[in-house]
């Protein structure tokens, strides 16, 4: 695939064709993308590859039940691990001083970046892939099926499949809401209404308003999408989980 055309016009896949992506082309990407930049060449991170439909019908319930998760051919959760590097440092006479914010935000960092490089490589191959953002939600019960140890904590969840058929392309901000010269720039009201004005002139947006009886995109978002009260009651259920995890954040 070209390059530009890719990067230009990737999309989320959530639907797949009934088809096996072997083991090894799955293991050979994960390869490749573990080439992806990482804090001090430690890789903190781990992936779980869950290909049976007996654990995907069990990781199901933690992702809201997403059709994604059960009609994918594959679910990798990616983790940010620091049990491997501490049980390293263990046998090696070092004495680890990992359990802490800075140490898990650089796991997090790490995670995320290979997640994204895995999903570049497998999309460059004509795979599709969908970032399913429920994993910090229900984390302690991703945890549970997958037995994770302590100071290991899923990050995110990526499926996988071959697509079956075309998906829409999200919209975007124009490059003029994301990009700063020199120094951070803020935003006065004329300019944020203008920044946004195409999300919410597009039909489909306007549905969702009409859909949810708001008078704003905004008002979906704050209100219906992604509330205040869901938002604090999942900020605890995964810092308190992070914490049983062993990091004293």
């Amino acid at each position: 695939m070209d390059d530009q055309k890719y990067f230009s016009n990737r999309r989320t896949i959530r639907k797949y064709k009934n088809e096996n992506i072997p083991d090894k082309v799955i293991s050979q990407m994960l390869t490749d993308a573990s080439h992806a930049p990482t804090t001090g060449n430690m890789q903190l991170y781990s992936v779980v590859v869950t290909r049976s439909d007996e654990k995907k019908a069990k990781l199901a319930p933690a992702h809201f039940n997403q059709s994604t998760v059960i009609g994918c051919d594959v679910v990798l959760t990616f983790c940010a691990d620091f049990n491997r590097f501490v049980k390293w440092c263990d046998v090696s006479d070092a004495k680890p001083g990992y359990d802490n914010f800075q140490s898990f935000m650089t796991a997090a960092l790490d995670t995320i970046i290979v997640a994204q490089q895995f999903c570049t490589i497998a999309e460059m191959r004509g795979y599709g892939c969908c970032y399913l953002g429920t994993t910090t939600y229900n984390a302690p019960q991703i945890a549970e099926v997958l037995d994770l140890p302590n100071r290991v904590v899923p990050i995110t969840t990526i499926t996988l499949g071959v697509p079956d058929g075309e998906a829409p392309m999200s919209d975007r901000l124009p490059i003029e809401a994301i990009l700063h010269i020199e120094t951070y720039n803020d935003y006065d009201s004329e300019k944020i209404k203008d920044i946004y004005s195409g999300k919410e002139a597009l039909d489909e947006n306007r549905q969702y308003i009409a859909e949810n009886n708001k008078q704003t995109l905004a008002q979906v978002f704050t209100d219906v999408r992604y509330t205040k009260e869901a938002n604090e009651m999942f900020s605890k259920i995964y810092l308190d989980f992070i914490r049983k995890q062993k990091f004293q954040i």
